[in-house]
């Protein structure tokens, strides 16, 4: 399978991945559904590797546990998100972390005293954040603020996560240590989150039924299936071609949640979506000109 086949197919598992946790969200809190969805994955990736012999040994414990920080509240915030807003909505929000990336990049650039701000950069994420505003306005209509705002943060999470995993592949991890270990940070977070909620409630965190279950099983199979393409992807093809890709990431939700969800179709929600996947894809290519070549391989970890 070639390399952006890979891509295309690792963005409609996501997309569907968006799917089911959206009806899990009709029998669970969005911290159950990470604690399962980690729990799947870090039960997959740790088999598969040890069954190739290779080790989960990692020399950086510190920088695993930001990464897994960082990404745990992204994926938090986004499920949330999903369960509460239109899917291609809270889909478009997190795929703002391109644009939250150029925006840590110019911040960066100031900082440091730098007199040369790339302008398009600025462009691109000024045109981001018009989409969003165009996002949004549907939202703000049905007095739901909050939870675009949480998925707009998952977006910015996902950027600092994105820092961390750069990091991690300067100091020599291989991805699937690196994702084994936000498996495990996700189904840890997501433990320690459902018993403080049941606890405030003085409730058992939810049974599962057969549909439930199901559901939960979906997402950590789909998650995982979808990172192990996307990584694939990432190594085999041109990195600034695939991570354009990944934004057929919206369009799938998109024709999931009309129809599927019967989600609204409004003019003010397309024009945003098309404005930010506009200033994503910018902001890739323009980003990947002002970093070093090892820095520009990032994986979506959602």
């Amino acid at each position: 399978m070639s390399a952006p086949l890979m891509m295309i197919c690792a963005t409609f598992l996501f997309a569907s991945m968006g799917v089911c946790v959206k009806l899990a969200s009709a029998f669970y809190d969005a911290g159950e559904i990470v604690m399962y969805r980690g729990l799947i994955g870090a039960v997959l990736i740790g088999t598969f590797t040890l069954l190739r012999g290779q080790s989960l040994r990692t020399t950086v414990p510190a920088l695993h546990f930001w990464r897994s920080l960082s990404g745990v509240f992204a994926l938090s915030l986004w499920f949330y998100a999903i369960g509460k807003l239109p899917l291609a909505t809270a889909m478009t929000l997190n795929y703002m972390s391109s644009v939250w990336m150029a925006l840590f990049l110019i911040g960066g650039a100031i900082m440091m005293g730098s007199a040369r701000v790339d302008s398009r950069l600025v462009a691109a994420v000024l045109l981001g954040f018009v989409g969003v505003a165009m996002v949004l306005r549907p939202t703000l209509d049905q007095q739901q603020l909050w939870h675009g705002m949480a998925g707009l943060l998952s977006g910015m999470l996902a950027a600092l996560a994105y820092l961390q995993v750069t990091a991690l592949g300067r100091a020599g991890e291989p991805e699937y240590r690196i994702v084994f270990y936000f498996s495990l940070g996700g189904a840890i977070a997501g433990a320690i989150s459902t018993l403080a909620l049941s606890w405030s409630e003085n409730s058992p965190p939810h049974g599962h039924g057969l549909k439930g279950a199901a559901l939960l099983l979906a997402v950590g199979l789909l998650a995982t299936a979808a990172q192990v393409l996307m990584t694939r992807a990432y190594a085999q093809g041109k990195t600034l071609a695939i991570a354009c890709l990944q934004y057929l990431g919206i369009v799938f939700s998109f024709l999931y949640g009309a129809l599927l969800f019967q989600d609204p179709i409004t003019p003010w929600a397309l024009g945003g979506m098309v404005l930010i996947i506009i200033a994503g894809v910018a902001a890739t290519l323009l980003r990947a000109s002002s970093t070093p070549p090892d820095s520009q391989h990032t994986v979506n970890e959602s």
